[in-house]
């Protein structure tokens, strides 16, 4: 129940997201906005599983020069690859760019972050 609740705040996270211009959700119907976004955020999580743990290995040394600050960059390069995997998929959804994926992936860490709280707080709340 966790995961299904950790994939809806990530699919209204990148809801959230489409606010910004570059970040485009390409289909009309309220439905196909929906399925679109789950599939966005299954997708999101799945580069982020894949290929974040590879960047900090490869960029250990980067993240220790900027105190952590390349991380914002490498998360802004994996929310614009999902919005180019997205594409080649046939998801309808975009992102035009690197600075849409870089403040987009800001917006999506925000706001799930917000949205999953409740689920962090409870399991500090039952280790005592």
């Amino acid at each position: 129940m966790e995961f299904v609740y950790r994939v809806l705040a990530s699919a209204v996270a990148v809801w959230a997201a489409t606010i910004l211009p570059g970040i485009n959700l390409l289909t009309g119907s309220t439905g196909a906005r929906i399925g679109t976004l789950i599939g966005v955020a299954l997708l999101f999580g799945l580069v982020n599983l894949i290929l974040k743990p590879i960047a900090k290995i490869v960029g250990c040394v980067g993240y220790i020069l900027t105190l952590g600050l390349l991380g914002l960059v490498v998360n802004g390069l994996l929310f614009w690859f999902t919005g180019w995997l997205a594409v080649e998929l046939d998801l309808p959804f975009e992102v035009t760019g690197f600075w849409a994926g870089f403040f987009g992936a800001i917006i999506v860490a925000f706001v799930s972050f917000v949205l999953t709280l409740p689920l962090h707080l409870k399991k500090l709340t039952t280790r005592r």
